[in-house]
């Protein structure tokens, strides 16, 4: 469905949180993968980075990022350099920058929904944007989520501009295979389409063998968007990064990003700096918290199989089950968090402009730690209470 340019209206799910991250007692529903202190962190660096950080300047900083940053950041790619990163603070300036930098009025974007709000919201108060929704089931007749790309070629007009992707996926944790990301490269490189691909729970796959390559390495008008806030499990620290073969959308939106924070916070640049040259140790406890987490759920929903239609997510620490019990999800959700301070997020909440969202879904987040086993057992607690019909 395509909808027209429009004021942006509220965040839906910022708005969700503002009131109701830090006041429920379980939060089931998070995006990031556990956080880490100070204290931990700094334990990561070498004597000198310490010693660094502690008689750190806090002047302005490089709009670009700090240079030894944007070398560090260009090494996880396998064909670009420093000059082909440019540090934002997190990953919304990136998605508003870009979609800001890339289309006008006259132009069209191609968004598969559901997705992160902004991912849409904001190139809808620019131009024309289609939604293409994921498919719950395939050709095959296979159960899951699924990108439909004859639906992303038939959205295709001559004045598209944007394809917006985001891999693995927020909230389903479905990735899709690379003949597929070779099919969306070629549809849009024929057509002189930008490539936006949200990547930022990469490195966070349960599966390796899943991982995708990064646009910014296969496609001259990709342009990655990456954060610490997620895989890394630092999103205090304020700091992501676009990347792009494509110099001069990069300086583009580096004057954009005058208007806007002008440059990142000084302490956070060496902060993302050491998690960066840390990121294997990092990345592999994260995946084993996220396994474990994942194995917890999996007999949580096991034991009430026709409460929750569950398929366990391919990366990232979100998935997106489906509701099957009495009522809707909506009350499901009202009941566990007012009767058992269980926090979680239903699809009411990811509103779409431009499709109809699963209205039977929920997310949950498994990236968190003590609080999320707590979490599990209170659910089985207020499941046996008000489900019991629903249980093995």
């Amino acid at each position: 469905m395509t909808k027209t340019k429009k004021p942006m209206r509220d965040f839906s799910l910022e708005v969700f949180f503002s009131k109701w991250e830090f006041a429920a007692k379980y939060h089931m529903t998070a995006s990031d993968l556990e956080s880490m202190t100070l204290e931990t962190l700094l334990s990561m660096a070498t004597a000198e980075q310490r010693s660094e950080f502690n008689s750190l300047w806090l002047g302005y900083t490089e709009t670009w990022g700090a240079p030894e940053l944007r070398r560090e950041i260009a090494q996880l790619y396998e064909r670009l350099d420093a000059k082909n990163v440019l540090c934002m603070a997190g990953a919304g300036e990136g998605i508003y920058s870009v979609s800001k930098c890339i289309l006008g009025p006259e132009d069209h974007a191609i968004v598969p929904t559901p997705n992160y709000q902004s991912a849409e919201t904001v190139p809808l108060s620019i131009c024309d944007v289609t939604g293409v929704p994921l498919l719950t089931k395939n050709t095959s007749g296979n159960d899951g989520w699924f990108l439909d790309i004859e639906a992303i070629k038939n959205a295709i007009r001559p004045n598209t501009k944007l394809l917006s992707l985001n891999f693995p996926h927020n909230p389903t944790g479905m990735l899709i295979n690379r003949a597929e990301l070779n099919a969306l490269i070629s549809l849009c490189r024929a057509h002189d389409i930008y490539i936006l691909s949200d990547e930022v729970y990469r490195g966070v796959e349960l599966d390796l063998a899943d991982q995708m390559p990064q646009i910014a390495d296969l496609y001259e008008k990709g342009i990655s968007l990456n954060v610490v806030s997620k895989a890394y499990g630092l999103p205090g620290l304020r700091i992501g990064w676009v990347a792009s073969q494509d110099l001069d959308i990069l300086q583009k939106i580096e004057r954009y990003k005058h208007f806007l924070s002008i440059c990142n916070s000084a302490p956070s640049e060496s902060l993302a700096l050491i998690a960066i040259q840390n990121r294997e140790a990092i990345f592999a406890k994260n995946r084993a918290l996220m396994m474990e987490n994942v194995l917890l759920l999996e007999a949580l929903f096991d034991d009430f199989p026709s409460l929750i239609q569950w398929q366990r997510p391919k990366g990232g620490c979100v998935a997106f089950p489906k509701y099957t019990g009495p009522d809707n999800v909506d009350v499901f959700c009202q009941g566990l968090l007012e009767k058992s301070g269980v926090l979680l997020l239903p699809a009411s909440i990811y509103v779409s402009d431009l499709t109809e969202v699963a209205q039977d879904c929920f997310r949950i987040g498994f990236g968190r730690g003590e609080i999320f086993k707590e979490g599990v057992s209170v659910m089985r607690q207020h499941f046996e209470q008000y489900y019991a019909d629903y249980a093995r």
